[in-house]
């Protein structure tokens, strides 16, 4: 590296956001740029360690350990180091298709694995890889790469999110005819409405969909196949099937009263949120709205998060997040050691929102709930919940209720952020896909080929609701897979 001493030199710097009283204000992107001189110490900090663990990209106890696309992430910041960024997003182009999202809705992985973080703070890597594709944009360093010359092969994909824009992207660079089918009215799944516009603009979505478009992706919206069109005919039409469905299908909380008007999936409310601000800034009302509404959001992660972050933007009057699990530790357990994933307690941007709006941070950890309560209109008004011990298993299940805590809450909304548990099984109906245990579209990971030839399965669809950097791996490798199957084919 060209700093080999940078990582004793310059401390941890990360991209400051806009204080809470400002960002929730508006539905804008609240994350600021750092200073170019501040990236390159930043790159600097990199260490020329002699087994980078950042780009690893596998699997340990269940969670991403180093990126899952394999970034060249110790070329790249040696780069911006030397304030070479054009080779440092050649370096970058090489194997993310898109990095102006993981930049911004990534959890870094790569700085859970990162060699330095074992007894200090990581590189900060996700903000320099940020800059980088952010700055080749300013700069027109990203340009459409249509194909020299088709294959004549026809290729459906089926969903518009990470997935499957990166394998339409690979394929359609490999010179086959390329048609993405998304059943929403735009173009880009998760990344266009179940992520909210103050973390990913959509226009920087949209700005990456009409470079695909310019390669000579066609785009088709507003079809559900399956149900506007049979999956047998779309597979008739193509000599490839790509499935990037994702993993829709959202964990419910079967306990009484959840037939109560008020109560929602995170994601009816995140989606129907987006659309509203895109079509009409929120002027035709077609969104669930918290102003001035006690809110309460089960379950935590990222979905419970934007919850959050949506709510206090319209003003709700109050809120609270309940998750079952107990407080994670504040540093790394003996149990969770460098390079997993660090799963320490985190304050994301909407817990810090909710706590500069409200006074306090809205997590309640160890809480079941056990009812939801309304009014003689079927109008919710409160819940009933219950502090666990996880210390404490109890026959059958892995904690025990604590005896005399229950109490009620007063709620006018309750969004359920538990996770999903699949996706619509309408297409492997009707092509007789098998699914595997947790119902999903069945497809080895790097081979992507389902029991059907021609059909293959990518991203959440097949591996179950996970991280976008895991999608776009899974879609990026998936067009290779299915251009060695093309090649296969008689003309």
């Amino acid at each position: 590296m060209g700093k080999p001493t940078g990582f004793m030199e310059f401390a941890r710097q990360t991209a400051k956001k806009r204080t809470p009283e400002q960002r929730v204000q508006d539905f804008a992107e609240f994350e600021n740029r750092l200073s170019l001189p501040v990236l390159q110490q930043q790159g600097a900090r990199c260490m020329n360690c002699g087994i980078p663990f950042c780009h690893t990209g596998g699997m340990i106890a269940n969670m991403a350990a180093g990126c899952p696309l394999n970034n060249l992430i110790p070329e790249w910041n040696d780069l911006v180091y030397r304030d070479s960024w054009a080779a440092a997003y050649d370096r970058l182009d090489q194997t993310n298709p898109f990095p102006e999202f993981t930049g911004r809705v990534c959890p870094a992985p790569c700085e859970g694995s990162c060699c330095l973080g074992v007894n200090e703070p990581p590189v900060t890597i996700k903000s320099i890889e940020c800059e980088i594709i952010d700055r080749a944009w300013d700069e027109g360093w990203v340009t459409p790469k249509p194909p020299q010359k088709s294959s004549g092969k026809k290729v459906a994909v089926v969903g518009a999110g990470p997935a499957g824009l990166a394998c339409a992207q690979g394929l359609r660079r490999l010179g086959h005819d390329v048609t993405v089918y998304e059943r929403d009215d735009r173009v880009g799944g998760l990344l266009m409405y179940g992520i909210p516009n103050m973390k990913l603009d959509k226009q920087i979505v949209q700005r990456r969909v009409d470079q695909l478009a310019a390669e000579g992706v066609r785009f088709v919206t507003g079809v559900e196949i399956g149900k506007d069109l049979s999956a047998d005919q779309l597979k008739a039409d193509h000599d490839a099937l790509v499935l990037a469905i994702g993993s829709t299908r959202p964990m419910d909380l079967k306990i009484p009263g959840r037939d109560l008007h008020g109560v929602h999936f995170a994601m009816e409310y995140l989606v129907g949120n987006t659309k509203s601000l895109l079509n009409s800034q929120f002027a035709d009302h077609k969104f669930i709205d918290p102003s001035g509404k006690q809110v309460v959001v089960i379950g935590g992660g990222d979905t419970g998060n934007d919850c959050l972050g949506t709510s206090v933007r319209h003003g709700c009057a109050g809120l609270v997040n309940l998750e079952i699990v107990p407080r994670p530790p504040a540093e790394r357990a003996a149990n969770n050691p460098w390079p997993q994933w660090p799963r320490v307690f985190r304050v994301d941007y909407g817990h810090e929102e909710a706590a500069a709006i409200f006074g306090n941070d809205p997590r309640q950890y160890g809480v079941q709930t056990l009812a939801f309560l309304g009014n003689d209109q079927g109008q919710l008004t409160g819940i009933r919940v219950q502090q666990v011990d996880w210390t404490r298993p109890a026959p059958g299940a892995p904690f025990s209720a604590v005896e005399g805590s229950e109490r009620v809450l007063p709620a006018d909304l309750v969004f359920l952020a538990l996770g999903f548990v699949g996706p619509d099984a309408t297409i492997a109906e009707q092509l007789g896909l098998t699914l595997d245990r947790r119902g999903n579209i069945q497809a080895n990971l790097g081979e992507f080929a389902t029991n059907v030839p021609g059909v293959f399965s990518v991203g959440d669809c097949r591996r179950g609701q996970s991280l976008v950097v895991w999608a776009m791996r899974e879609g990026r490798d998936a067009a290779l897979v299915v251009q060695r199957y093309l090649s296969t084919l008689v003309n």
